[in-house]
């Protein structure tokens, strides 16, 4: 399996990056994955670009298409104005909108202030619902206070095994084939739909049967 990180951060070093690193460890160490990082300032010029021309650079190219390829998601934004940064989010607009169609993403952020906690809830976690990713229950924000201080590794620990999880189950199924539907002739002239060990009679036919009493 491919885990891919989004960072967001700025400036060198990152508190951004180190969440993302931290989170990253945390989900290998309960499932087999590759690790990616994508940092995004280093992608900064190719995205204005890309947003002028419609084209991505190799670069920015490469970063979408490890995205796209992921089997999870570890999306990490330092706090601007109470919501995600402007590059952070320049770089889900020029993503594919299907990209990330029921992949599995854990979203966390850092900040100033534990006063800011409420952006996972009211900015990243409504962003990966539109795009229909799998946003994990249990985000992660950390504050400078929260670092070193109790808590915050066992956020960590729980998000990461959350998105451990959903990649080990996505991964499981894929290898699995989905059951085959046939219509099967009954009595009466009704039709029984079998699939995956169920049998349902269509509404429609209910409906006439019903009908016909």
């Amino acid at each position: 399996m491919k885990l891919v990180v989004v960072s967001a951060g700025l400036s060198v070093p990152s508190s951004t990056r180190l969440l993302g690193d931290r989170l990253a460890n945390a989900t290998v160490e309960r499932t087999s994955a590759d690790v990616q990082v994508v940092e995004l300032r280093d992608l900064a010029v190719e995205i204005a670009h890309n947003f002028t021309t419609g084209f991505p650079g190799p670069a920015l190219g490469a970063a979408l298409d490890a995205v796209a390829s992921a089997d999870g998601l570890i999306v990490v934004t330092p706090v601007f104005s109470a919501s995600y940064s402007g590059l952070f989010k320049s770089f889900f607009d020029v993503l594919d909108p299907d990209a990330l169609t029921g992949k599995p993403v854990l979203v966390a952020a850092t900040g100033g202030s534990a006063r800011h906690s409420l952006v996972l809830e009211h900015a990243l976690r409504p962003l990966f619902a539109y795009l229909r990713a799998v946003v994990v229950p249990t985000g992660v924000y950390a504050a400078s206070e929260d670092w070193g201080a109790e808590g915050l590794v066992e956020r960590i620990g729980r998000a990461a095994g959350e998105l451990a999880g959903l990649m080990t189950g996505l991964a499981a199924g894929r290898s699995v084939s989905a059951p085959v539907s046939v219509s099967l002739p009954t009595q009466g002239g009704a039709e029984l739909v079998r699939g995956g060990g169920f049998e349902v009679v269509p509404f429609e036919q209910q409906l006439a049967a019903l009908r016909s009493e």
